[in-house]
């Protein structure tokens, strides 16, 4: 006997047929729901995800073949299995055409109607694993855990290629929350230097009194509660990488300490008169404009091009968009697996809400908002109302926006808006669309084409 498993949707306008099928194949272990009509099929998978989907050819609401180009439009990936009883090399044709995975002929056998469905979908979760698997070797929008598809992102990637395996100082700059200390994690990470130690300071954590003595280490007796030797991080980071965050915080006499290090490979411990020599690769990063901090005084001309060897300028998140729904799955699978949530994915509006943002916090405030609506999440998908609020306000505000017409538009102008306004309430779907306006898919697919948006 064949078991089952995994949630199907039977599409079917004959109500017998439907419960039929059901009572066959949820005894094996099928989760079974039912869409008496291609319409309603349609909006079932909008809503909520299926395995697999059954369904009739021939329905009196939206066929079958129009609905399965639909689904398909929603879910490339879900596997459709057409069932008709008019049998012909041309419906086959057009339902396989149209992204149906194999057709049946009615009246079923049931027996092989079970084993047709656990052959496919066994085939599309092989499918599902070798993409997988394809990601993983491939990595090809990653560079050791940074993600990012957009243009400025790959090219980021390339200075990282290239830049990783040599011995140059790097100067990474952006706002907070972009990803410094990763960027410099990974240039570590693939260095020669990547079994030696990787040694982290932020320079605006520390009060200028603590830090020169945190980065050079101090002598017994230096100063008041100096109670013994200590090393300090360049020590700790010899042969390694020493990576300086908000280095534009120090005062100048640790900038001029600096200076020397990386000229002479060598300074004193605070207190101390003996030189000591390091074979250290920096790294710094910063917020702040830099080469304005050079001209106001802030900061040495000199350090600075010590320093801007290969400077590596990251991004904000409003300015690469195109990375937000990767970075926000990325976010999710951590975050579900950590808090033991079994989430499906995002429910509908949510990513369009997440691109919708700016972002002031940037990779930082993504990650803790996905986070957050992962702890929220009741459902299977994570929605608009687990975001932080400052999120769901752009839903709410986006709700309170009238049509926006004014005099003088013409009545082309209005209709042109409800139907884009309608399209944007059914996420893109047409059918619902043409539904709700009370016309055929046909008249609304000749309304866009006249708009220039087919």
């Amino acid at each position: 006997m064949i078991e089952g498993r995994g949630s199907i949707l039977i599409v079917d306008d004959d109500d017998s047929h439907r419960a039929m099928l059901k009572a066959n194949l949820s005894p094996i272990g099928y989760s079974i729901s039912e869409a008496k009509d291609g319409i309603d099929a349609v909006g079932a998978v909008e809503e909520n995800f299926f395995d697999l989907v059954l369904m009739d050819i021939r329905m009196a609401k939206l066929g079958g073949i129009e609905a399965l180009k639909e689904i398909k439009r929603i879910n490339p990936e879900i596997p459709v299995l057409i069932m008709t009883a008019y049998a012909s090399v041309k419906t086959a044709v057009e339902a396989l055409k149209s992204g149906a995975h194999d057709y049946l002929t009615k009246p079923l056998d049931v027996e092989e109607l079970k084993i047709a469905i656990a052959k496919c979908l066994e085939y599309y979760h092989l499918k599902g694993e070798n993409l997988l698997l394809k990601e993983r070797l491939s990595d090809q929008f990653k560079f050791s855990n940074i993600i990012g598809k957009s243009k400025a992102m790959k090219e980021i990637f390339e200075t990282l290629s290239l830049v990783s395996p040599s011995e140059a100082t790097v100067l990474i700059s952006g706002e907070s929350g972009t990803g410094k200390e990763l960027i410099a994690n990974a240039i570590h990470q693939n260095s020669k230097r990547a079994d030696k130690p990787f040694i982290k300071v932020n320079c605006a954590a520390l009060p200028e009194t603590l830090l020169e003595s945190e980065l050079f280490g101090h002598e017994k007796g230096a100063f008041t509660g100096a109670i013994g030797k200590k090393e300090g991080r360049f020590e700790l980071a010899h042969e390694g990488s020493l990576f300086l965050d908000e280095i534009s915080e120090m005062s100048a006499t640790t900038q001029a300490k600096i200076l020397r290090v990386l000229q002479e490979k060598e300074f004193e411990r605070v207190g101390g008169t003996r030189t000591i020599k390091v074979d250290v690769r920096l790294i710094a990063a910063t917020n702040k404009d830099l080469e304005e901090e050079v001209r106001s005084g802030s900061f040495r001309e000199d350090l600075f091009y010590r320093l801007n060897v290969v400077p590596i300028k990251l991004p904000s998140l409003r300015e690469r968009k195109e990375d937000i729904s990767l970075l926000a799955r990325y976010f999710l699978d951590i975050y579900k697996s950590k808090n033991h949530k079994n989430i499906k994915g995002f429910a509908p509006r949510t990513i369009d809400l997440l691109m919708r943002h700016d972002w002031p916090g940037n990779i930082r405030e993504l990650e803790n908002s996905i986070e957050r609506g992962v702890i929220m999440c009741r459902e299977d998908y994570l929605g608009p109302k687990d975001l932080p609020l400052a999120i769901q306000n752009i839903s709410s505000e986006l709700e309170k926006e009238d049509m926006g017409i004014k005099p003088g538009w013409s009545i082309k102008d209005v209709e042109k808006e409800l139907i884009l306004k309608t399209l944007d309430e059914t996420g893109g779907n047409r059918t619902k669309a043409a539904e709700i306006l009370g016309v055929t898919r046909r008249t609304l697919q000749n309304k866009l084409k006249e708009y220039g948006m087919k």
